[in-house]
């Protein structure tokens, strides 16, 4: 694992004229003659007007409207598709935080929930300038570090582990999925008494009901483990389980892409295929070539290559699809993350999550929910997750309507973050920028 490093300064000319048209900011905009996917009904709006005013919605009429007070800055839309801003809720920071959130920006991601706090990391502090606007950054939250078994040996651990994530205000504590019972049952109690959500993976040697009692489940392959064997070939009984999940409240991430990722890493050909994808240079030189080369986890260990480890991984990302469709059925709140890392670089990983959630049977509306619509519940963010007069203007601009196929979501021809307009010619001059920023690393 790579640790955190500090921000490097780039003179770039690209970066520079990135920076320019992001601080010159309009401050009325209208998204003109824009189809207005709302996400509170599976609906289209067409040809309509959307007025942002001071970083909220001001007003969303008909285009045939007579507009009522002058525009500072006009966008003509038509033909295209207004969604709100995409939510990653599972990011992990890897690299340089202001590359990474350049490319989640870009992606059409404006929220981003970060789930583990590795060493050399101040999460708090990237909190705080990303959310005051002292970086561009979409809204963040954060997980304080990743707690395994060896960090929560006695119930005084518990008590310290508590206070600390209390005292330093991380959004959420993470766990791992093998702490015995009387601690885990302590961990809950205590963090209920300073309202501090409990996340990550279910308890794997523990009934479900223990799992339940957790905000969110970082994993739906969590659920292979939790299951016997039995269970998991009876549909009945997985929908029994999918009806106790939802009756507990908890939400769950799929985080299909990463599990699918994994078998990319495994399988030599597919691997082979994988170093030529495009996007590795947005990552920084070293850290690429450790993950494109043989001594990876996933490259060394025969529970992942061979030939019988990839026909597993195969049959239990089907299973994984087909728990999340019984889950979709059954109305447990689906959140879209990717658990960006190594060659699953953030924001691009996100519309590839989407993806194949959608091919589990889910409907590209249903699938949208879990990227916007359900992110804004999870985090009590009332202003958020759909597209109405009053809301946050946190929003996503399409060439092709995203309804109609989930890729579309990669269509982006521009982003709005906290009320502020980058077009497509931005965005990629950001991208450019992250290009030559790593270079430098």
């Amino acid at each position: 694992m790579f640790k955190f490093s500090k921000p490097l300064i780039s003179f770039c000319i690209l970066a520079i004229v990135s920076l320019t048209s992001l601080c010159s900011q309009h401050k009325s905009i209208a998204f003109e003659n824009v189809n207005v996917i709302p996400m509170d009904s599976d609906v289209i709006l067409y040809n309509q007007r959307v007025i942002v005013i001071d970083g909220k919605i001001s007003k969303i009429e008909p285009v045939s409207a007579k507009r009522t007070k002058a525009i500072d800055n006009i966008i003509n839309a038509k033909d295209k598709y207004l969604i709100p801003g995409l939510s990653e809720m599972h990011y992990h920071l890897e690299n340089d935080v202001e590359n990474e959130f350049k490319l989640l920006i870009a992606n059409g991601v404006t929220t981003a929930r970060n789930m583990a706090e590795y060493e050399g990391q101040d999460q708090i502090k990237i909190r705080q300038q990303a959310n005051s606007n002292k970086i561009l950054a979409p809204y963040y939250v954060t997980s304080g570090p990743y707690l395994k078994a060896e960090d929560l040996q006695t119930i005084d651990d518990v008590l310290n582990v508590v206070k600390m994530h209390h005292d330093r205000g991380y959004d959420f504590l993470k766990i791992a999925d093998n702490l015995p019972k009387e601690i885990y049952l302590k961990l809950i109690e205590e963090t209920t008494k300073h309202n501090i959500p409990v996340i990550g993976h279910g308890q794997r040697k523990l009934p479900l009901e223990y799992s339940l009692k957790m905000k969110s489940i970082a994993h739906i392959e969590e659920f292979m483990n939790i299951f016997s064997s039995e269970q998991k070939k009876d549909t009945v009984y997985l929908k029994q389980a999918a009806i106790k999940i939802k009756k507990s409240g908890i939400y769950v991430s799929p985080t299909l892409g990463i599990f699918e990722m994994i078998s990319r890493y495994a399988d030599d050909e597919k691997f082979e295929v994988l170093k030529r994808n495009d996007e590795i240079k947005y990552l920084p030189e070293k850290y690429a070539a450790y993950c494109m080369s043989d001594s990876t986890h996933y490259r060394t260990n025969s529970w992942f290559t061979a030939p019988e480890s990839l026909i597993r991984l195969r049959n239990e990302l089907e299973w994984q699809q087909m728990f999340t469709k019984i889950l979709s059925n059954e109305n447990v709140p689906l959140l879209a993350g990717s658990d960006t890392y190594g060659l699953f670089l953030p924001g691009f990983s996100l519309h590839r999550e989407l993806e194949l959630i959608c091919n589990a049977g889910i409907s590209p509306y249903e699938t949208l929910r879990t990227v916007t619509v359900n992110p804004a519940k999870y985090l009590n963010r009332v202003l958020s997750g759909t597209i109405a007069e009053g809301k946050l203007a946190d929003l996503v601009l399409l060439n092709k309507n995203p309804l109609e196929n989930i890729q579309n979501t990669k269509t982006i021809q521009g982003v709005m973050l906290k009320g502020k307009w980058m077009d497509r010619k931005t965005l990629d001059l950001m991208l450019k920028d992250v290009e030559h920023r790593v270079k430098k690393e």
